[in-house]
């Protein structure tokens, strides 16, 4: 058991977590997944005998340290760390309020922070991998969404920075950046209604040149392609996964 790899993924519980979540255990990997919702993690748990999960507030410095935590203490080591819980809102700067904008940065860019630093020794000690998840929109502009947008092109910048500072230590980082995907989150995590969300993906679809929404497992491929030994001498990359959108 202490040479198979371990894995966090964070917001772990639906959408492209879960995809890359089931994508680790199918390959062998021990995956901890964490999210706010029990009973979306305890759905995952079922799906695999390699998948345990934990809630937690992805914002959170104790909840950091406990996951990293809980991890190691069951599986004895870490090898990678998959940065995927996020927060938005589509927020017109008219609207902007502290506390909104503070919500959409301690989630997108403390928390990763807070959990890679968490991680850092473990990972050192297996020459690990962090994969953040970024967007379209951490280097495409777009109206109504500056405060996302500028949360993921710190996620962005992050990557970068990382990938120099800890290349000594043999650990990689990477992001990925998903354009338009169907995982519920115009719904949920943008707070528009049912019609409203149908319009925007309808003009999500016309603006995509290869004519379609993403799906989780677009992404999932790509996360756990990064996490492992075929892309050992890639670093600092934000790879766009977006059917094409940052182009149009």
């Amino acid at each position: 058991m202490q040479d198979q790899k371990v894995v966090v993924v964070t917001g772990g519980s639906s959408g492209i977590g879960r995809a890359a979540a089931l994508r680790f255990a199918k390959q062998g990997y021990h995956v901890l997944v964490t999210g706010r919702r029990a009973s979306l993690i305890q759905e995952t748990m079922l799906q695999h005998a390699n998948i345990a999960g934990m809630a937690v507030d992805a914002a959170s410095a104790e909840d950091a340290k406990r996951t990293i935590a809980k991890a190691v203490d069951t599986w004895g080591r870490l090898d990678a760390l998959v940065n995927n819980a996020g927060a938005g809102a589509i927020l017109s700067l008219a609207d902007v309020t502290a506390d909104r904008i503070a919500d959409i940065f301690s989630v997108n860019v403390v928390g990763p922070s807070l959990l890679a630093s968490a991680a850092l020794p473990h990972l050192k000690a297996t020459g690990g991998t962090i994969v953040n998840v970024s967007s379209t929109f951490g280097h495409k502009a777009a109206a109504g969404l500056s405060h996302y947008a500028a949360s993921k092109a710190a996620v962005e910048h992050l990557t970068r920075c990382w990938a120099l500072e800890l290349a000594p230590f043999g650990i990689r980082v990477n992001a990925v950046a998903p354009g338009p995907t169907e995982t519920g989150a115009l719904t949920g995590m943008m707070g528009l209604s049912a019609q409203q969300a149908a319009a925007v993906e309808e003009q999500e679809r016309a603006s995509i040149p290869l004519g379609r929404r993403g799906v989780p497992d677009d992404i999932a491929e790509w996360i756990v392609q990064l996490a492992g030994p075929a892309s050992g001498w890639i670093t600092g990359q934000v790879i766009s996964i977006d059917g094409g959108l940052g182009l149009a």
